[in-house]
């Protein structure tokens, strides 16, 4: 294979950076170039809710000089991504325009599970051990500016992923008007967190004991010099080893930290919160292994870009995790698993039928099995009122992986499933949908419809489904020797809808049995 180049920038809360990495030769991957530039472009934002004209002025040049850089390796493709400061910032679309036409460059702001997801494809992109600690209970701990999201494995499962409101530079900027001393900082920190876990415990860990924990971001592998293996980038310290460095580091002040670990002083601000928050999660998860990666997003980023063009092979399923996500969801909610599984092979059998008609592809699929799932899960709250209330326990909830439009996408779906459906006009005067998203919902929608029909009573009556696509009819045999007449009835009732999306007339035909 001719050697290809990947340039991948993210600018980020306190750091802007680009990593170049070539594909071809012996390796798969391997980074070739990495420049980072400190910016506190976080703090902006924490101060004054948006980032500055001289910090945007600042970032295009920064831009500029990586646009050069890029010029220089002949890449092949790049993405430019921003994180939270961005996503945070209320003049968000001006700066987005106005940096986007002073360098030419379009820049992606990922919702917070896109960044997550992003990190945590990192992990597995730069470490072979990732598949083995993920088998016992670990936990993924990505430390940000503003914040820290939690992701719990068990047997390589996604378990659940929460964001905690609590992160490195807001935590420092927050409490510093209070503090006395850096022991009087640690304890601060140490309540303030210690709460959040407490209730994460209770309603996520249970009795499960976290052996392993992954910690991305805080740049503490940058403490762990004695510990590092060169041909390894990631770094197992075990509980004794980081209570050492911590007990050391967590008195120490910036500039200190800067000269006892030669660090640059623009690294050494998130340290001492990360430390405090890593032996916190250590002491409350029950961990006994804490994992620092070298890696930084833009890793994930090259991984991502590297499997779409099938340059690497996907080394762990992601979008397996993204429905385990859904599915602890709807458990939490106390969904019925027994219908939620009939539904699911019903309606990704007539997604499969219907291909050359609806157009979507496997992005489209996974949304529509997502929705499956979470269809049923506002009766927790109201059984009067289900869809609305399931359309904002969705809205609320982060899934990782996917972004805030098809999180939308999916709420809506299952909002119309069994409320009145609205038209576009209607619907894009209280939203942001745009005219292709919310196509994609009424497909989906008038699938979920039909289907949840084929299981009326949650009894599964249906069996031995089968879908062929005929022209523009839709034949969905059942074989059943059970009285199908609700299922029946309301599939018919759904049919009109369904034909007026796909212009395709569903027929239902019972099959009984010999």
């Amino acid at each position: 294979m001719a050697i290809k180049y990947f340039a991948a920038i993210c600018i980020g809360s306190t750091v802007t950076e680009m990593k170049i990495f070539e594909w071809g030769g012996k390796k798969a991957m391997r980074e070739v170039e990495r420049i980072s530039v400190r910016m506190t472009l976080g703090l902006d934002v924490y101060k004054n809710g948006r980032i500055s004209s001289a910090h945007i002025e600042e970032l295009c040049q920064v831009l500029r000089d990586f646009i050069q850089v890029m010029e220089s390796y002949r890449v092949d493709a790049h993405k430019v991504c921003a994180t939270s400061a961005f996503r945070e910032s209320r003049n968000l679309p001006i700066i987005q325009d106005y940096i986007e036409k002073q360098t030419g460059l379009k820049i992606d702001v990922l919702s917070n599970s896109e960044q997550r997801f992003v990190d945590y494809k990192s992990i597995a992109s730069v470490s072979a051990e990732f598949e083995k600690i993920i088998q016992s209970p670990a936990a993924i701990v990505d430390i940000g500016g503003s914040s820290m999201q939690i992701s719990l494995f068990d047997k390589d499962k996604l378990i659940t992923t929460q964001n905690i409101r609590i992160g490195s530079v807001t935590t420092r900027e927050r409490l510093a008007p209070y503090v006395k001393n850096s022991e009087h900082f640690e304890e601060l920190v140490t309540d303030l967190l210690g709460h959040e876990l407490s209730g994460f415990g209770k309603l996520y860990q249970k009795d499960r004991q976290i052996r392993n924990l992954i910690v991305i971001g805080g740049n503490l592998l940058e403490l762990m010099g004695p510990y590092r293996l060169q041909d390894k980038r990631i770094t197992a310290v075990t509980k004794k080893q980081f209570q050492s460095v911590y007990e050391f580091v967590v008195g120490l002040s910036q500039d200190q930290i800067s000269e006892q670990y030669n660090i640059s002083f623009d690294l050494t601000g998130p340290i001492v919160p990360s430390a405090i928050f890593s032996r916190c999660l250590m002491e409350n998860l029950g961990a006994e292994t804490i994992w620092l990666p070298d890696y930084s997003l833009c890793d994930g980023l090259a991984y991502d870009y590297g499997v779409k063009n099938r340059y690497l092979k996907n080394c762990h399923n992601f979008e397996e995790d993204i429905i385990a996500a859904a599915r602890s969801i709807a458990k939490r909610y106390k969904c019925s698993q027994a219908h939620i599984k009939n539904l699911e092979e019903l309606a990704l059998l007539v997604f499969d039928r219907m291909k050359k008609v609806h157009g979507m592809g496997k992005r489209e699929r996974l949304l529509l099995q997502i929705s499956v799932i979470l269809h049923n899960c506002g009766k927790f709250i109201s059984l009067e009122d289900v869809s609305e209330c399931a359309f904002n326990i969705i809205m609320a909830t982060e899934i990782i992986g996917l972004s805030h439009a098809e999180r939308e996408m999916i709420a809506y779906t299952v909002k119309f499933n069994t409320s009145p459906f609205e038209y576009y006009d209607d619907l894009s005067a209280k939203t942001g949908i745009t005219r292709s998203q919310y196509m994609i919902v009424a497909k989906l929608t008038a699938i979920l419809r039909m289907v949840n029909a084929l299981d009326r009573t949650h009894h599964q009556k249906c069996k031995n489904v089968t879908a062929v696509l005929k022209e523009r009819t839709l034949k969905i045999t059942v074989t059943s020797q059970e009285d199908l007449t609700l299922e029946a009835g309301t599939f018919n009732e759904k049919a009109e809808f369904f034909e007026e999306i796909f212009n395709v007339h569903p027929v239902f035909k019972q099959r009984k049995q010999i």
